[in-house]
């Protein structure tokens, strides 16, 4: 039993080895056309449902989508794309998928799946209060399970069940739930209420049963990032910035909060006793380029492209901030999103990379194991 046992160990290793290889080349156009695609989250991933809300958290005025093939402002807190449109991409999508709210979304373009995310929300429903009318995640949520009754409307309820079930979501909330809640302003009613570290697990807790009430609505893969440099964004830097460089303090705040997320999400996995759940360590992400930018074709990634004042990272990106001429050359868009360049390069670490930054696998790896079941 002994060898039989070590023997089938064996296969599985060299069955994930050659998954892993497979990875690589796998996400082609056309691979994986079929699968739908959902996000839910924030402003890194929001593609236009603000535009649509009375709020203060909009992207709709220039220069916002610059480089986008439109040259047009869409929503999207871009030059160009975000990682959302990117992970479409990548998985063979025909077209992102569209923001729920949009009038546009009906009929078949429902089947490539839907974009729930709205800039300014977090975790908690009482941050980004201060943007007024935006999608709060139990909204969100609310929203898809609407999504679902609209398509088996369509297909049915056997065919959504499986579309859903076989398709691919992305969340990404968290970091509004500091920069725009505990540490909003030099002394907030949440920083006043908890020490960090009280704060960080309720944040994780709060998040754990959202993301299981997400999976209770049925799909068996999902992409959760973690937050990102927080504390080295030029709005940061502008602000709150320690000796010139990233603050200590928000960094502080990512370090307590990015390996708790990650241990809740094995925990979540070893629970449901199948990999669910896909970790991004955005915060790593970002890092390398922050600390490195030459390496990864930046000559600046401290101030950014579209802003004013120190680092350009206060206020809003309009027609009167600064605008850099070449938007490739900077790793931050505004004074808190990465330049399509930068998201391009998280994406292709959500992809291809290594357990340094991806858990259990990546997504070439993930998405190959499951064509192949």
């Amino acid at each position: 039993m002994a060898t039989s046992s070590s023997s089938n160990s064996v296969i599985t290793i060299c069955r994930l080895i050659f998954l892993a290889l497979l990875g690589t080349i796998y996400l082609a156009p056309q691979a994986e056309a079929a699968r739908a695609f959902f996000v839910f989250g924030d402003s890194l991933v929001d593609n236009g449902n603000n535009n649509y809300l009375t709020t203060t958290a909009r992207a709709d005025a220039y220069p916002y989508g610059i480089d986008s093939p439109t040259h047009r402002p869409s929503g999207r807190f871009s030059n160009g794309l975000n990682i959302a449109d990117i992970i479409s991409q990548k998985i063979g999508s025909p077209e992102p998928p569209l923001p729920y709210l949009s009038p546009q979304l009906n009929g078949r373009r429902l089947l490539i799946g839907a974009n729930f995310a709205s800039a300014g929300v977090g975790i908690l429903n009482d941050t980004g209060f201060q943007f007024l009318n935006i999608l709060r995640m139990p909204t969100q949520l609310a929203y898809f399970r609407d999504y679902q009754r609209r398509v088996q409307a369509l297909i049915g309820r056997d065919q959504t069940k499986r579309l859903i079930e076989q398709s691919l979501v992305l969340i990404t909330v968290g970091g509004n739930d500091f920069v725009n809640n505990y540490y909003l302003g030099p002394s907030s009613a949440r920083s006043r209420q908890l020490p960090l570290p009280r704060y960080v697990s309720y944040l994780i807790s709060e998040y754990e049963k959202l993301l299981m009430n997400l999976y209770k609505l049925g799909p068996c893969r999902i992409l959760v990032t973690g937050t990102g440099a927080m504390g080295c964004v030029p709005g940061e830097l502008a602000t709150r910035a320690t000796n010139g460089g990233c603050s200590a303090e928000v960094q502080r705040a990512g370090a307590l909060y990015n390996p708790q997320l990650d241990k809740m999400l094995k925990g979540l996995n070893k629970k449901l006793g199948k990999y669910v759940f896909i970790s991004a360590n955005n915060g790593q992400m970002h890092l390398d380029f922050i600390n490195n930018p030459r390496a990864f074709g930046f000559t600046n990634s401290k101030v950014a492209c579209c802003g004013q004042g120190p680092y350009n990272g206060v206020g809003l990106c309009t027609f009167l901030s600064n605008l850099c001429p070449n938007r490739a050359l900077y790793a931050f868009w505004d004074a808190f999103h990465p330049s399509e360049k930068a998201n391009r390069i998280i994406v292709q670490q959500m992809i291809t990379g290594s357990i340094r930054y991806m858990s259990p696998m990546n997504l070439s790896t993930i998405m190959a194991l499951d064509s192949a079941t």
